[in-house]
């Protein structure tokens, strides 16, 4: 990297809320610190609410305290990975501070994952035991892992009285090395003795990425890690009230976005979390106007399916202090339906696995539609020559690199993959993001693709996002996805793929498509192909997989 770096000014801090600092202290402490600090300050305020149930942080912490002394009781050690294969529920809480103040290493697991996709990342990450939904057990079983032991739970352990009267309720699993996770709680009431470890160097958590291009990777972050991403994001947000928020978690928690923005900043706030298991949005909306939720977070796809829902008047929008968009590039067509629906801007935001889930986001008194943000307190970001890796100058498309004490610093178990990943320059350790952006004078960030994303027809750049957004913007267009299809005669040629709203169904042609995207994008962008689908496959987020569409069209 060269020496002339034209983003050291950091020409976004003057965009921060007014109180901002430019850095934040990032206290090296553990991350079940967190819970203890808010049981403390907010012992009878309610942590976790759960379809009418509620939990005060003065319960969930002791909870937390037993799970780790029956982890600790069953063998567990400093070090050791314990994955978490639950929904949003307050075991997933419990468990998931339970673990660190064990000393032992969470791996959040999708509960949608098959059977192979289970084995493959139990088994890379090395998971000793696993913490398993009663419903989910099944496929555990399937992907045919050797463990040392399972703990299951089941959703109804936790509801109100009579809704656990009516919720399935399947006999839990026995046998050998099978725990009940209420078992783990009982005769553990005394508080528990975590043993000491060094936040700096000390893994929390190992989340994979999502592998929407490539083979999932585990991403190695410190309890520092994480403690600093939680910090930097409540600084960001400093109208946010300690002990009188309310913040909805309808995304999942497994997923490191709402791992981090609502667990672990809620926890540092001592807000009220109110759980959501499944994606019911007329009960999410009643619940949300019920208890006054006052934070929202949400990727793309559902802003847009919430913006034609016919309850999401139901909610008062504008009263709420912020609602965030992250895990995907937010369609301006979905930003500004939004907010002529809502009457309450999104704040888009950026972030990946490896920096903890946020590295920028919109900046609530002067938001700028089409971009992802800003970067947080603490967080340097460069554009570079994904080749050269020379500083672009500004207004030039680039990959971003990120430094900052919230990003990884490796991989699990991928030497190769580090030293791609990273390098070294001015003192700094960066993290290459595979993302192509600008920055523009102002110092916001505008994303473009994936370098993967990227194709060349006849030497010509083509960015699939691009040829996405002008799709989705069209009033008879649902969903779209776009990939690169390889010619060798031309190198790369978009295909799109193009999901219709109902109305326009068999009504909208291939021919029609083309039209409309040659009126506004330059010929060699124009998809050859144009092919419909009932539904296009996604990632747990709501992201359209290219990947599984590469996948698919190569195995035809």
């Amino acid at each position: 990297m060269s020496e002339d770096n034209p983003y050291s000014t950091h020409p976004w801090i003057r965009h921060y809320p007014e109180g901002v600092p430019a850095r934040v202290e990032t206290p090296a402490v553990p991350v079940w610190t967190l819970l203890d600090r808010a049981a403390a300050a907010f012992p009878r305020r309610t942590a976790l609410h759960y379809y009418g149930a509620n939990l005060p942080y003065r319960e969930l912490r002791e909870q937390a305290d037993a799970f780790a002394a029956g982890l600790v009781e069953l063998g567990v050690r400093g070090g050791d990975r314990v994955a978490l294969y639950l929904v949003n529920s307050p075991q997933f809480v419990i468990a998931y501070f339970g673990i660190l103040k064990a000393g032992a290493v969470v791996v959040p697991v999708s509960p949608v994952y098959s059977s192979s996709e289970l084995a493959f990342q139990l088994e890379d990450s090395g998971a000793s035991y696993v913490v398993c939904q009663d419903l989910l057990y099944g496929n555990l079983e399937r992907s045919g892992v050797r463990l040392n032991g399972v703990i299951v739970t089941g959703a109804h352990e936790y509801l109100p009285a009579l809704k656990g009267v009516f919720a399935k309720k399947p006999p839990l699993p026995t046998g050998p090395g099978v725990h009940p996770f209420q078992k783990l709680l009982r005769g553990r009431e005394r508080a528990f003795s975590a043993p000491s470890l060094d936040p700096t160097t000390d893994l929390a958590i190992l989340p994979y990425t999502g592998g929407t291009s490539a083979q999932p990777k585990g991403v190695q972050l410190t309890h520092a890690n994480l403690v600093a991403c939680a910090a930097q994001l409540r600084a960001f947000f400093p109208d946010l009230t300690e002990g009188g928020e309310v913040v909805a978690a309808a995304l999942p928690l497994y997923h490191i976005y709402g791992q981090v923005a609502i667990l672990l900043v809620g926890v540092t706030l001592g807000a009220t979390i109110v759980l959501f298991t499944s994606l019911d949005l007329g009960q999410i909306l009643a619940t949300m106007d019920r208890e006054g939720v006052t934070v929202f977070y949400g990727v793309p796809s559902l802003y847009e399916v919430l913006r034609n829902h016919p309850k999401t008047t139901w909610v008062n929008w504008k009263k709420m202090k912020i609602l965030v968009s992250g895990a995907d590039a937010l369609p301006e067509a979905t930003a500004a339906g939004w907010e002529e629906r809502t009457g309450k801007p999104i704040l888009e935001g950026f972030g990946m696995t490896e920096t903890a889930g946020v590295s920028h986001v919109n900046p609530p008194a002067r938001i700028k539609r089409g971009s992802f943000g800003i970067p947080l307190p603490n967080v340097d970001a460069v554009v570079a020559d994904p080749e050269g890796g020379a500083y672009l100058p500004v207004g030039e498309v680039g990959e971003l690199l990120l430094s900052g004490p919230n990003i990884t610093a490796a991989y699990w178990n991928r030497a190769e993959e580090n030293k791609r990943a990273f390098r070294e320059a001015h003192g700094k350790r960066w993290l290459r993001t595979g993302d192509l952006v600008r920055m523009d004078d102002e110092g916001y960030f505008h994303y473009y693709a994936r370098t993967k994303d990227l194709i060349k027809y006849r030497g010509f750049s083509v960015f699939l996002r691009e040829i996405e957004e002008v799709l989705t913007a069209h009033p008879l267009v649902k969903a779209a996805g776009v990939i690169g299809v390889k010619d060798p005669k031309v190198g790369e040629y978009p295909m799109a793929y193009v999901v219709l709203r109902p109305e326009a169904r068999g009504r909208v042609t291939e021919a029609d498509i083309r039209d409309y995207l040659k009126e506004r994008l330059a010929p060699y962008k124009v998809p050859k192909v144009v092919e419909f689908r009932s539904e296009l496959p996604k990632t747990d987020v709501g992201k359209v997989s290219r990947r599984d569409l590469r996948e698919e069209l190569e195995g035809m």
